[in-house]
């Protein structure tokens, strides 16, 4: 009999018996909790789900039965089941493994998720692409309930309930993504009972369940019982986030995720005070904004506590809303809410604006519609990787005609973008802003406004001209410290509309220009002034800094940075390329 220690496989785990699945599950949620709390990472997601994970490869035969976990961030234990265990101290570490199934780093993630919504889509396009050869074989998507109001979910069971294809749909129903779900899904989810008619019945699936998600026995007896059932299927699984750690299930989303709990601190060193995040700032300039003005108001797609837009949400229930994982709805409905004279303040993520794309073009830019996007965790978010990098809301806004694009460098400077867009109802704005820590200067000042389109000259050098877009200036001020050059250093602050003014005016007077964005180097503010200087004949050399044309991996912020290119030590190589 092997001990619990020494399950690092399917092959290994198919070798216990049911009665031995329990011990094992017990070690495993062990083993995640101290590995979490010293190194970090999504935490209470995964504790719900060990039971699972072990049912699912102990009865279905990865990889050749793809499991698809839909969102990845509950992937871990997947993950060590699938050879990873002793590298899960490095997870979403630079060179570690990813905090997200990724192809190419195991066999067993045979589709990369770290967005929501996408696996029952991917598990029905392999179970029709295998289905002349696949004989007996279960394609499985494992699925969030917050999932499901992603829209791209609902498109895929439209099509997969019509199929005859052996997708199994596995709902993990625990009534919170980050933060509760919200909406009319969640209520249906509570009420389903076993037997009897339901959303999944109606659409065409066969339904099982709910079945205790924390009886490992059970999941196994009910999902070896599915191999002769009728399908497209739907297994309705209730699960508890947190499951086994007191804290994380009493305060589930202050434990989605973690940095490392057990940290040592020289004894008698003084515990400095810490900047504000970017997020924080948000979410106390947004409250003011609301008390100055009654029709401010505020749409987030499910995520108010990362955003900052809970503080907003207590404070007026009636003016801000938790949308679900709708990326696209939450933008139509912003649209609306400015059509109809309000001011709504649209906070999203940077990658999840993406999904929304269209209704950027459609239902904001064409109408005119002056929402403001806070358009948060945009450039390089760190460990979370290349799904959730904000690498390319510059390139695919700055073509889109009557926006407004901004990126602060500083907290004082995002509290004056966001009053100055609420003052302006023209246009659609779109402020974006980083992951994180700020400066930890006095942003707390009287509201100013900032014309839309100009910069600001910070330093009048010579010869060699920095120009910075957001946060990226505090690394070329200290890069142009240290060089001894003397550059001139001018913060743009606005990428749509460029202030041209001040642009030709340093070409007029620069030899050499240099540009600094966090946004890929490709259709950013690198591109625009590059398109500038053609436009007007500048004859010097432009060099370009930014996120380039790949897809950075996961780790520390300062790893990427210094990777790319772009921080002090990169923006000082190019500088010195001029001296």
């Amino acid at each position: 009999m092997a001990s619990p220690e020494q399950i690092n496989s399917p092959a290994d785990l198919k070798l216990l018996g049911p009665d031995e699945l329990p011990a094992l599950c017990s070690y495993l949620r062990n083993y995640l909790i101290d590995t979490i709390l010293n190194n970090g990472g999504h935490f209470a997601g995964n504790l719900g789900v060990v039971e699972l994970s072990v049912a699912l490869h102990y009865v279905l035969n990865s990889p050749e039965e793809p499991i698809i976990w839909d969102v990845g961030h509950q992937a871990y234990v997947h993950k060590m089941l699938t050879g990873r265990k002793d590298m899960l101290h490095s997870i979403r570490k630079s060179g570690g493994i990813s905090g997200f199934p990724k192809r190419g780093e195991n066999p067993h993630d045979v589709f990369g998720t770290g967005h929501s919504s996408t696996a029952i889509s991917a598990a029905l396009g392999f179970a029709l692409a295998n289905k002349s050869t696949s004989g007996n074989r279960i394609y499985t998507a494992v699925v969030g309930d917050g999932a499901l109001t992603g829209g791209m979910a609902f498109e895929a069971m439209n099509h997969a309930a019509m199929c005859d294809a052996r997708l199994l749909i596995v709902v993990n129903d625990n009534s919170i993504g980050i933060d509760p779900n919200t909406g009319a899904m969640n209520q249906m989810l509570r009420k389903m009972k076993p037997g009897t008619s339901n959303w999944f019945t109606e659409m065409g699936f066969h339904y099982s369940g709910p079945v205790d998600g924390h009886d490992v026995i059970e999941l196994v007896q009910t999902l070896s019982g599915l191999r002769e059932a009728p399908f497209p299927h739907v297994l309705h699984v209730k699960t508890i986030k947190g499951k086994g750690y007191e804290a994380a299930e009493k305060e589930q989303t202050r434990w989605h995720s973690t940095t490392a709990f057990v940290k040592l601190e020289p004894a008698g060193e003084p515990k400095s005070k810490a900047a504000p995040r970017f997020q924080d700032v948000f979410a106390e300039t947004l409250c003011e904004l609301a008390a100055l003005d009654e029709r401010v108001c505020g749409v987030t797609p499910a995520m108010p506590s990362g955003s900052g837009m809970r503080l907003a949400m207590d404070q007026f229930p009636d003016r801000f809303w938790d949308v679900g994982i709708a990326e696209q709805h939450a933008v139509g409905f912003s649209a609306a809410l400015a059509l109809a004279g309000k001011i709504p303040f649209c906070s999203v993520y940077s990658t999840f604006l993406q999904r929304a794309y269209d209704q950027v073009i459609h239902d904001v830019a064409l109408q005119e519609a002056p929402v403001v996007f806070c358009v948060d965790r945009a450039g390089l978010v760190g460990e979370d990787g290349p799904t959730h990098h904000g690498s390319f809301d510059l390139a695919f806004l700055q073509p889109i005609p009557g926006v407004v694009i901004a990126a602060p460098k500083d907290e004082e400077e995002l509290r004056a973008l966001m009053y100055s867009a609420m003052l302006d109802r023209s246009q659609p704005w779109f402020i974006r802003y980083p992951k994180g820590a700020a400066t930890g200067m006095a942003w707390k000042t009287s509201f100013r406004q900032i014309p839309f389109g100009t910069g600001t000259l910070l330093h009048s050098g010579a010869r060699i001209a920095l120009l910075t877009l957001g946060t990226t200036t505090a690394n070329a001020a200290a890069a142009s410290a240290a060089s001894g050059l003397n550059p001139t250093l001018a913060h743009m602050r606005f990428l749509k509309p460029l202030d041209e003014n001040l642009l030709l005016a340093i070409m007029n007077t620069h030899e050499v220009l240099i540009t600094v964005e966090d946004g890929c180097v490709t259709g950013g503010l690198g591109s625009a002034v590059t398109a500038l200087a053609a436009k007007h004949r500048y004859k010097g050399p432009i060099h370009c800094l930014g996120i380039p044309d790949e897809f950075p991996a996961h780790g520390s912020n300062a790893d990427l940075q210094r990777a790319a290119g772009y921080d002090t030590e990169g923006i000082l190589k190019v500088l010195n390329l001029y001296r």
